[in-house]
């Protein structure tokens, strides 16, 4: 579908030439950690009340998750590529469920699954300052499978009565859902002779139905 609109809209990106300057990784580290160099509060461990029970991963699960991965998908910093886990899952299941069931009983995550290394990815055709640079953080991919099994086990517990037109953390849905009921809401209602629709209203109207935090 995005290559059906880029098509119609003649959108054409020219790839950016790297930038040879040693100092720009210092830089954009300074210019995307600003963030977190302002925030003074301190990190709070939430414990779990006593009669609540802790999500306990089994190693089928983990192994069938480990063996879905996908094998070009980039590495983290901890440089174990996804070809790796998916080809050893038998062999590595035990030692992660170890792993994550512990992290999830103590409600600590190790500091080696939470770290991250930054790409920069341009935004614009030309570069111009370092906001023209969108960050993408890689994290290992054996915490994006521990991620994987959490959120299945929260989307169990959703209930039923969510909107129809509620996208995010439901199963089998997505961004992309949200898009095509947008775009099938728009041109059932231009087939009406004499209507007219504002489709960056109802796309905005989408994404901020299911993402209340964003504004636009």
């Amino acid at each position: 579908m995005c290559q059906g609109i880029q098509a119609i809209t003649n959108y054409k990106t020219t790839p950016s030439a790297c930038e040879s300057d040693a100092s720009l990784p210092d830089a954009l580290n300074d210019f995307y950690a600003r963030f977190k160099a302002q925030n003074n509060v301190a990190v709070r461990k939430t414990i779990p009340p006593p009669n609540n029970q802790v999500l306990c991963l089994s190693m089928a699960d983990l192994r069938r998750t480990l063996c879905s991965v996908n094998p070009r998908k980039s590495a983290g910093p901890d440089n174990i590529p996804g070809r790796v886990l998916r080809e050893c899952a038998e062999q590595l299941a035990d030692v992660f469920t170890n792993i994550f069931n512990i992290s999830l009983s103590s409600a600590i995550v190790p500091t080696c699954l939470k770290t991250t290394t930054i790409v920069r990815v341009p935004k614009k055709s030309t570069v111009s300052c370092l906001n023209d640079y969108r960050p993408v953080a890689l994290t290992p991919i054996g915490m994006k499978c521990f991620k994987r099994l959490a959120m299945r086990h929260i989307k169990t517990h959703l209930p039923p009565s969510l909107d129809l037109l509620q996208f995010a953390y439901r199963l089998n849905r997505s961004t992309e859902d949200a898009i095509t009921t947008t775009l099938h809401l728009s041109l059932t209602h231009l087939d009406n002779k004499g209507q007219c629709t504002n489709a960056v209203h109802r796309l905005q109207f989408s994404i901020q139905h299911n993402h209340p935090s964003a504004s636009y």
